[in-house]
Parts: structure tokens; C-alpha cells; sequence
């Protein structure tokens, strides 16, 4: 219930913008460019499975468009279209010494507020803002990759019914936030992030019938993102 007035909050502020407007400085000003980052990720599993973080990199493309100036804060909505790659590595404790990990490949697109301090979006100069919003995703491949002596039979807690169980449920959704500075040069804006996500979704089936009533995504990484100006 808590993450789901979380979800209605965010909405509601990112709708409350134009209206906000009102009140502060109108701004017009749309900047468009390309991300790069690299995200540390895992899987929230129900029954639990010891595992350490997945290094996996991410890529697109970024819209920005500042629409008003409120006091000393300036708000805007901020689009991207991302591949990135997701999964697991799992941390095995039976003995075996065996090794397991699984890369997903997604195609995200997160929808942001977002809110920057400092100087002003057409001014150059440092600022700090605030990305937080909703995020959408989708399922491309997926690859496990496994140690020569593989054997899940022998561990400790039992939980091997996710070695080789596909990918059910292709569409992933969940809440998206980052903290970050940016700095505005005449060849452009430059901004460096770090971001959590939060999935709300399961990848696997959870009913009673299923292996696991949990399967979310989870990650926190870091963006270098380059902007220039369309409109300004």
C-alpha cells in the first residue's frame, strides 16, 4: 500500500507542472542528447537465494524540456529510451565451487520530474537536481552462464528451480529516482547520476502454484548524460 501512494504522489506531482507554472517564470526550453552508465544489479527472489550484485551497462538516448522557474527551482520532464542489461550473480556456498550468473536485456523508458537547483537551465554553470518518476520496460533476451562442474543438487537452502526457468512475463514496471549535478557549458550540458530502481513487477509467474511468489528487479547505477539545446 505504502509503494503504491509512493506511485500516486509522483504522478500527481509530474501532472501538477504546467499548473505550477503559473506561479513561477515560464521557461521553453528543450535539450535533447545521448546516456551512458553502468548499473549494479539483483533479483528480489521469494524463496530467498544468496547472490551479489550484476555489473551491466546502459545506453540511449535522453529529452529534456524545462518548462518553469519556481523561486530558486526549476522544474521540467525528462524522457529516455534505454537499453540496458539486468540480472543476478549468485553467491554459491555449498562447496561445489560452482558459479552462476544471468544477464537480462531490457528496453527501459523512464518518464521523470525533473528538478534542478542552482543555475538557471540556459545559463552555464553548476546545478544539482532530482530525477524521480515512474519507469517502463521491456524483455529482449537473456543468457545464464555457469561454471564446467555444475551441480545444483547439494544446495543449502534447496532453491535451484531458477536455473534454466525462462523469462514468463515480458513487461516490467516500477518506480525510478536519482540525484545528480549537471554542468552547462556553450557546447552543451554534461550530467553525472546516481540512480536506484525499484521494480514493482515479477518476471516470473507468483501464484501459489508458482516456484516463486517473488521474481522483481532492482538496481542502483551511475548515468554521464550529454544534452544540447533544441529550444532555448
Amino acid at each position: 500500500m505504502r509503494v503504491k501512494n509512493i506511485s500516486v504522489a509522483i504522478l500527481a506531482c509530474m501532472f501538477a507542472m504546467p499548473m505550477m507554472a503559473q506561479l513561477g517564470e515560464e521557461r521553453h526550453n528543450l535539450a535533447v542528447g545521448v546516456n551512458v552508465g553502468m548499473d549494479m544489479t539483483k533479483v528480489d527472489l521469494s524463496p530467498r537465494v544468496k547472490m551479489k550484485s550484476h555489473n551491466g551497462m546502459t545506453f540511449g538516448v535522453t529529452a529534456r524540456y524545462m518548462s518553469e522557474k519556481y523561486f530558486k527551482m526549476m522544474c521540467g520532464i525528462q524522457a529516455e529510451i534505454n537499453y540496458t542489461q539486468r540480472g543476478w550473480q549468485e553467491n554459491i556456498e555449498d562447496g561445489t565451487g560452482d558459479t552462476y550468473s544471468r544477464t537480462m536485456n531490457y528496453i527501459e523508458v523512464p518518464l521523470l520530474a525533473h528538478l534542478a537547483f542552482g543555475k538557471d537551465a540556459i545559463d552555464k554553470g553548476m546545478k544539482f537536481f532530482v530525477n524521480l518518476g515512474p519507469q517502463v520496460a521491456y524483455f529482449l533476451s537473456e543468457k545464464e552462464k555457469m561454471s564446467e562442474s555444475w551441480d545444483p543438487s547439494h544446495r543449502p537452502n534447496g532453491v535451484n528451480q531458477q536455473y534454466g526457468k525462462w523469462v514468463e512475463n515480458k513487461f516490467d514496471y516500477g518506480l525510478l529516482g536519482g540525484i545528480g549535478m549537471e554542468l552547462s557549458t556553450k557546447a552543451g550540458h554534461f550530467l553525472l547520476e546516481g540512480r536506484y530502481y525499484y521494480g514493482l513487477a515479477d518476471f516470473w509467474g507468483s501464484t501459489k502454484k508458482d516456484d516463486f511468489g517473488r521474481s522483481g528487479h532492482s538496481y542502483m547505477g551511475v548515468k554521464l548524460t550529454y544534452l544540447f539545446d533544441i529550444i532555448k
